[in-house]
């Protein structure tokens, strides 16, 4: 597990048939729907008596759609609708799978409505902690094998599940039990800001479309000012990234997540060039070839300092940013039961990961600021 997580880390930073609503009697779309503007992942229309969200390809390659109708009353809503799903808002008990998703209800103000998730131990969040001593939030076991019973007697409204293939033998067990499963593909998206407009996907849930949308905003503004910052840097430097695990170098594809960090921050990664949006999977020659004089090495795997970096494997002694200290992790700040922030909240605050990158690169573009999420390897 602690492999899988591992590899998982350094992909975040680096790295059924279609049901439809019949078009014959399809009620008009109310124009004061929400936009999104970065996310591929997701849609949301607004319909007098309902909103329509749709998820798109939620897990890698994939090529479905599903479609959920939400509604305040059964009622109001027409006859022939179909979907994957219908909810009735907002909801007042939810089950989430992924810690990613923690943030979110905190920002919208309902983290109080998480009634179970699975591997407790992950989640850092202080507030979301506080609930789990109170035993507000319910241990449910293994991700892949989550603990039907005991999601049964918790009634959630809604399980929020993502899925990293076609086949999820747990969530369809959720869903033969009769509560409804949603899925979130935030994951899949490469860009930093659609990552975190995903909050809008859970506000529908609650009726806090216009809260979401605020809260948003206030991150692109931060996110875009803070890479127009870094233009105003006059050098670019060279900069590494991912680790060794079982002799691979795992690092970030040119088109991926953490690639675009970088980009976005003024420096020069040393695989821009490269293809893809997910992790590359690299010898130790080609990293040695192109990436030991690079100034930089950020996200250097799990460990937590040079001592600790070297020992896991000693070539790395022979990179010129680990002579010179220039090392930079991100698996230091975790909760109190070992979970690590990074992985919890980077995805929906990449404002904050912008700012750290800047801080390390062009320090003098932001004198008073202090490092969030990453700290320098002593």
């Amino acid at each position: 597990m602690k492999n899988y997580f591992l590899i998982l880390g350094l992909l975040l930073f680096f790295s059924c048939n279609e049901k439809k609503i019949n078009s014959e009697s399809k009620p008009l779309e109310v124009k004061d729907g929400i936009s999104v503007a970065y996310a591929n992942g997701f849609s949301i229309k607004k319909y007098k008596t309902y909103t329509l969200l749709t998820v798109n390809n939620p897990w890698q390659n994939s090529d479905k759609s599903f479609r959920y109708i939400l509604y305040k009353k059964k009622e109001d809503l027409p006859n022939n609708l179909e979907a994957d799903g219908f909810i009735q808002v907002p909801i007042k008990k939810v089950v989430v799978t992924s810690t990613t998703h923690i943030p979110s209800l905190e920002m919208l103000e309902v983290e109080k409505s998480l009634v179970g998730f699975p591997n407790l131990s992950y989640i850092s969040s202080p507030k979301t902690r506080q609930l789990i001593k109170l035993n507000n939030i319910i241990e449910l076991g293994k991700n892949e094998a989550i603990n039907t019973e005991t999601l049964l007697e918790l009634q959630p409204n809604v399980v929020i599940g993502f899925g990293v293939s076609g086949s999820n033998p747990a969530l369809e067990k959720v869903k033969n039990l009769g509560i409804q499963v949603v899925y979130n593909g935030d994951w899949i998206e490469n860009s930093p800001l659609a990552k975190a407009e995903w909050i809008k996907f859970f506000s529908v849930f609650y009726g806090k479309e216009k809260q979401a949308d605020s809260i948003f905003k206030t991150i692109e503004r931060d996110y875009n000012q803070a890479k127009d910052l870094a233009l105003q840097a006059t050098l670019k430097p060279a900069v590494i990234s991912g680790a060794l695990y079982k002799d691979v170098w795992y690092a970030p594809a040119g088109n991926s997540w953490g690639a675009q960090f970088l980009a976005d921050a003024n420096a020069n990664y040393i695989f821009k060039e490269t293809k893809g949006t997910g992790s590359l999977q690299l010898s130790l020659e080609s990293i040695l070839d192109k990436g030991k004089k690079a100034q930089f090495w950020i996200g250097p795997g799990y460990a937590k300092n040079l001592i600790e970096l070297q020992k896991s494997h000693p070539v790395y002694a022979q990179f010129d940013a680990f002579k010179t200290k220039k090392v930079y992790g991100f698996t230091n700040k975790t909760g109190e039961t070992g979970g690590v922030l990074y992985y919890e909240l980077g995805p929906n605050r990449p404002d904050l990961i912008l700012k750290d990158l800047i801080k390390i690169l062009h320090p003098e573009l932001l004198p008073d600021y202090t490092l969030f999420f990453f700290n320098k390897f002593e």
